[in-house]
Order: structure tokens, then sequence, then C-alpha cells
């Protein structure tokens, strides 16, 4: 029997972790001028919230790009550079979401053909809107990581360009005509806030900023449950670092870029001490805080900087002008409902409780009552009385409310305790009662 050789795995000659390459502060000028026109220049207001946090805080949002991301930078770019005779095979990608959109979009408006290898997980919605922009769609792998081994493999096979969507040498230059806009909108500025996913955005970013405005300070976010940038970073190379599930999603990345990386490591973009970790309450909150106060949609990924804030992680803020990036806004809207109520609740404004009342006619009307009375809004209200061991004429009531915040509900509390005195109240996870 003839022994066969085995299959070797295809590499990405873009990104060779022996020969990583230092994008230049002058291909990212290049990248502005060649997308000029065909990408959106985003707003970056000062925020309402300035004075919730005592800092002059202004918004890159980044999220009103056409297909909802920064994403669209890099891949404009990264396109627009092909060699004419590649143009005509086309590219191939892997990715789940805001990658695949952005080269999806600009590949048919520059009449370049699209594939896209898209793990098992992505949602449908985002495989619907590839297609609608024309792309060729592969779902194939449990996950990207899996994704990417086919999307190279077909890349060798079928002679299409592969494009990492954080760690090619033009996608980390478009993305960083991002930090030259914010240098043209908030000239002053003393921070800028960016999440950290592969890397691909703040090396672009941190480098255009820095290279102009050395003494702004650069603070890199990234979720607690996918610490790949701060891991690498202290371990001075790009290294493999565990992920979980995390609502970021879009900044899970196990293997940081290793172009990216280079760039920020070797030009020192980034201080190791403003690598922060935020949790993901506080990404549930900012989500919050984003629709309520600035009436904006963001998706995990983009709320992470203002998570940070929020969490009080970053010290010597007040009194800063502070830029955050809010990098992209598609988050699905099942997830978008959970995330409200979960930070709601997170927010003290959504609460649970369970007490032992009367079962005889008006027990319950008075709880209602007095629950009404504090103008608290119940949205659910259960009775159960064959676990209530205590006493055959009570019920057991779970209680579900809405409240105007922390000290509302802190009222209602009280009051239920002081009408309820015997009772052993459970209360959410509030109070230790």
């Amino acid at each position: 029997m003839a022994n066969h050789a085995p299959e070797q795995e295809v590499k990405d000659p873009a990104c060779d972790p022996n020969n990583p390459i230092s994008v230049s502060f002058e291909k990212v000028l290049k990248a502005r001028e060649a997308i000029e026109g065909a990408i959106e220049v985003t707003p970056c207001r000062r925020s309402q919230m300035s004075d919730l946090f005592n800092m002059e805080l202004y918004f890159k949002k980044e999220y009103t790009q056409y297909t909802g991301s920064f994403k669209e930078r890099g891949a404009r770019f990264c396109l627009q550079n092909l060699p004419s005779e590649q143009k005509k095979k086309g590219v191939i990608a892997a990715s789940a979401g805001n990658h695949a959109l952005a080269l999806s979009y600009h590949g048919k408006l520059l009449g370049i053909p699209v594939n896209v290898v898209m793990p098992t997980i992505a949602p449908l919605m985002k495989i619907t809107a590839c297609k609608k922009y024309g792309a060729t769609i592969t779902i194939e792998g449990h996950d990207v990581v899996e994704s990417k081994a086919v999307a190279l493999k077909m890349s060798k096979e079928m002679g299409l360009a592969y494009i990492n969507g954080y760690d090619h040498e033009d996608i980390i230059a478009g993305q960083g005509t991002i930090g030259l806009e914010i240098l043209d909108q908030v000239p002053d500025l003393d921070v800028c806030i960016i999440p950290i996913g592969g890397g691909g955005m703040v090396a672009g970013t941190a480098l255009a900023i820095k290279s102009k405005r050395p003494d702004v300070r650069i603070i890199g976010v990234e979720p607690e449950h996918s610490p790949s940038f701060q891991a690498s970073m202290k371990a001075g190379r790009p290294i493999y670092t565990e992920t979980m599930s995390t609502l970021a999603d879009g900044l899970a990345v196990p293997f940081v870029g290793v172009n990216a990386f280079e760039t920020v490591f070797a030009n020192k973009l980034i201080d190791i001490n403003d690598m922060v970790l935020v949790k993901e309450e506080f990404i549930e909150l900012a989500i919050l805080r984003c629709i309520e106060l600035e009436k904006a949609v963001v998706e995990g990924a983009g709320g992470t900087g203002l998570a940070a804030i929020l969490q009080g992680i970053i010290p010597g803020l007040e009194g800063k002008k502070v830029v955050v990036i809010l990098s992209g806004g598609n988050i699905d809207t099942t997830v978008l409902d959970r995330v409200i109520e979960r930070a709601l609740a997170e927010d003290n404004r959504l609460v649970k409780f369970q007490v032992s009342v009367s079962d005889r006619p008006g027990g319950i009307g008075e709880l209602t009552k007095l629950v009404g009375d504090l103008g608290v809004s119940i949205k659910d209200i259960f009775q159960e009385r064959p676990w209530e061991k205590h006493d055959v004429f009570s019920v057991m009531v779970k209680v579900v409310c809405e409240t105007r915040d922390a000290d509302h509900s802190k009222e209602l509390h009280d009051a239920i305790k002081k009408k309820y005195p015997n009772n052993h109240l459970i209360w959410g996870q509030l109070y230790d009662d």
C-alpha cells in the first residue's frame, strides 16, 4: 500500500509570525487618500455622559458606517490595493460577522468576487446580508479558527487572495484612518480608548494618533473572557490565549495578529499598565447607557470602551478630554433584548423578590397596593402554594418589578420588610436578608 504524506496546513503569506510587519504611518496616510469618498467620516461628538464622569467625553461613532462597523475602512483599502489580476480572481476570508459584511459590500461596489467561509455559529442575519451583497458563502467549521483553515485551503486551490480581518498590512493601515479623523475632530484630546480583539484597529489607530500626537495616552480594552492582547504584551510576543464566551464576541480572538502586535509593540504605542479588562456586566450596562443617553445601538465589542469607564478601572481620566471608539453596532435583536433586561437588573432597576402573604381574600391585593403606591411597576407576579411550608393559609408570591433606580429599589425593599416583619424576604441579589 502506498504511503501518503500528511496534508500540510496552508499558511497566510501576509501574516508570517517569523517575519512580522510593522505598519508605517505613511501607509496610513496613503490609506486615507485611497478610501476618501468611499467610507463615511463618522461623527465624533461630545457625549451627554461627560458630566456624569467629570470628563470631556467624546464618542467616535464607527457603527454609523454602511455595514455597521469600522471594518469597512481596512476592507476597502485592501481590496483597492490588490493587483489587477487578483481583482479578477477575487478574495476569500473567514469571518462570522463584521469583516465578512465589510468585505462583501465593498467587493460588490468594486466588482471584485468575494468568498467568505463562515462558521456554523454565524448569525443567520449576517449570512443573509453577505449573500445580499453578492458574496459566495461557505458554511464550514465550528468556529472562526476552523473556518480560517478551510478558507486558506480554498485560497490556494482557487487562486484567491486570503484577507485576514485584523492582521493584513492593508487592513491595519485602513483602520488607522480612524485615528486621523479623531485628530481632525478632537485635536486636543488627552486620551483615546480603543477596543482590542485581534489588534488591527488599535495598531492602526494608535499609530496614527501617536505619530502626530505622541503625548496622547492610548488605553486598550479587552473583555475579561478574552485577554489575548494583554497576555501577549506581557509575554513580549503573540501567544495563544484561551477565550471564553463573551458578549463582545467580535473581540474573542485566541491568537492576536502578528503584524498588529509588531506594530504596537515595536512602536511602544500602549503601556502595559494601560491595558484593561472589562467584566461582562459592565459591557451590558454600557450598551444600555448608549441606548438611553446616546440614542445609539452598539454591539458588545463596540461598548467595551465605555464599559471600562463605567467599571472605574482607568485612573486619571477626570478633567481630561477622552475619545472612546464605538466600533460597531451589529447586535442581534434577540441578544439585545436579553442584554437590556440583564443591564436593568445590574443597574438595580429591575428587581425580584419573594415574600409570603395571606392567602385569604385581599392578601395579594395588599402587596400589590403597597408596590403600586410607591410608584413601582410590576412586570410579573407568580403564586406558589404547594411550597409554602409554614402556614396553610399563606401563599408564596414571587414578584419581578421595575423601579426608577437603586434608591427606589431600596425604598421598596424597606417598605416590604416593614409590612411583613416576620417574613424571611428573598430579594434578588441586592440585599442580604
